[in-house]
């Protein structure tokens, strides 16, 4: 994934870089269609034309539809892009927003703004009540102990592993914004598990739910993981390749990003959990590293 959400600061540079001359381009972009799903929503349209050579695209989204032609204000964009094609990385919760796309002439002129369409993001798990969780969902590791760029580190800060408690410890500190493989020379080349306790005043009745956001991962040997809760396997996880540079940047969201985020939810059931203190356990179990955005267990609100 080539094009990114801006963060608030990069957005008013955007803005600001992309207003050039006066002047208007003519017609406007046409073509534009939003499909929604976990944590993104996909804008695609046809390329601008009338013989103008584009220097970029701005993506605007907004709350609610605006009148047709009407011109966005410089708080709603969200990115910038060279081709008609944009990602917008999102939150949690399933929401809709409303898109259009201006087309910025090589001149500095700008066309009319597309005719808004509607995009809805899939609702994650991570909307959930929280049962545990490590992170923020924001598609950001710079939460991480060691990150952006620190994995040269691992070994000597987290000897035995990563074992954090929910509740008391601290992601800046006890866990590690990568997580290694047995690829890993960085590492020992070995099998390294990431391990989270948390308390559970009762066992639940309903199922709960895994949440797993990664803001990138090795671009060609992501590789696999296991899961378990209380020492019961839950799942086998295979990762989608990534961009590699997740090893050395922090922020998705940034304006020109090439981190390639991933996003893994699925139920676990109420018989794997205990009350009292329950462990998760996430082994790497072949390839090479992950790159942590949060994880969690979530019961429904």
């Amino acid at each position: 994934m080539t094009d990114t959400t801006l963060s608030a600061s990069s957005s008013e540079a955007a803005a600001r870089g992309g207003r050039g001359p006066v002047g208007h381009a003519p017609g406007s972009v046409s073509g534009l269609a939003a499909t929604g799903d976990l944590a993104v929503v996909e804008l695609t349209w046809h390329p601008y034309g009338h013989g103008q050579l584009v220097d970029h695209y701005e993506v605007y989204a907004t709350e609610r539809a605006g009148r047709p032609g009407s011109v966005p204000g410089a708080a709603t964009l969200v990115g910038r892009t060279l081709y008609p094609h944009f990602t917008h990385l999102v939150g949690p919760e399933g929401r809709t927003q409303h898109y259009t796309v201006v087309a910025v002439v090589a001149s500095g002129a700008r066309t009319r703004p597309a005719r808004s369409v509607p995009g809805t993001s899939k609702a994650s798990a991570a909307a959930g009540r929280v049962v545990a969780q490590v992170g923020d969902f924001d598609h950001k590791g710079l939460e991480f102990a060691l990150s952006p760029s620190g994995s040269a580190r691992f070994s000597a800060t987290f000897p035995t592993g990563v074992d954090y408690r929910y509740g008391t410890s601290a992601p800046d500190q006890d866990w590690s914004y990568l997580h290694p493989g047995p690829s890993d020379s960085w590492a020992g080349r070995k099998q390294h598990t990431f391990t989270l306790r948390f308390d559970l005043d009762a066992a639940p009745k309903e199922d709960l739910a895994f949440a797993l956001w990664l803001i990138d991962a090795h671009a060609s040997s992501a590789g696999t993981g296991e899961l378990t809760i209380n020492d019961k396997p839950a799942r086998k996880l295979e990762f989608r390749n990534g961009a590699t540079r997740g090893s050395l940047e922090g922020d998705a969201t940034r304006y020109g990003s090439t981190l390639k985020p991933s996003y893994y939810e699925f139920p676990l059931t109420a018989e794997l959990f205990t009350a009292g203190e329950n462990v998760l356990r996430l082994r790497k179990t072949t390839g090479s590293w992950i790159a942590y955005d949060a994880l969690g267990v979530f019961a429904a609100k």
